[in-house]
């Protein structure tokens, strides 16, 4: 009785998208039109969303930033996209309000998916972030920001933790919203 996999998007995953991003009917066809075209398996692999990813930042290393980008996007955890997972992550980092997209940064803080962020995993992401910055830029960074180590130990010390102790989502939220450095610290750009 026809194809088991079709080509267009179902209601369902239709309604859903509409009514949990600000995309309309049409915007979301045309994306799962690309999507398709793009990814024809309907799923993106981390080797493949480590290449489109890696486009975005020409001038710098992306692979570790990507794998952990591709990790919180990965919500059901089966290691690949699906373009529901594509599409709300597109609207949360890009276009829903700013505690949605906090929300999105805690989970790509929180490394080990335990609800919590410590500074070791601050550290690990900063790593990553500071990798995303040109060569050039990195020369032009305040002195308490010029490597990694110092970024994470700058951006640990707005939430008022102790470095054994651990962040929950709403205390990372509220401490980024609080501190606009803060907020600079965990975005893709250095400081302009």
């Amino acid at each position: 009785m026809g194809n088991s996999k079709s080509s267009a998007m179902s209601k369902e995953i239709l309604e859903d998208l509409k009514m949990h991003t600000k995309f309309s009917e049409n915007e979301l066809s045309q994306w799962y039109e690309n999507f398709q075209k793009t990814c024809p398996t309907g799923r993106i692999t981390p080797q493949e969303f480590e290449t489109i990813y890696g486009r975005f930042f020409p001038e710098s290393d992306a692979k570790t930033y990507s794998q952990h980008v591709f990790r919180s996007f990965d919500t059901n955890d089966d290691g690949t996209l699906d373009f529901k997972e594509y599409i709300i992550a597109l609207h949360m980092t890009s276009s829903g309000r700013m505690e949605r997209r906090l929300e999105w940064a805690f989970s790509l803080f929180d490394v080990d998916k335990n609800g919590y962020i410590t500074k070791s995993e601050v550290a690990e992401i900063c790593q990553a972030l500071f990798k995303l910055i040109p060569k050039e830029e990195q020369d032009k960074l305040p002195a308490d920001e010029s490597t990694p180590e110092k970024r994470a130990e700058k951006l640990w010390s707005y939430f008022d933790k102790k470095d054994n102790e651990r962040l929950a989502e709403g205390e990372f939220i509220q401490g980024v919203l609080e501190n606009e450095n803060a907020l600079r610290l965990i975005q893709c750009a250095s400081m302009k």
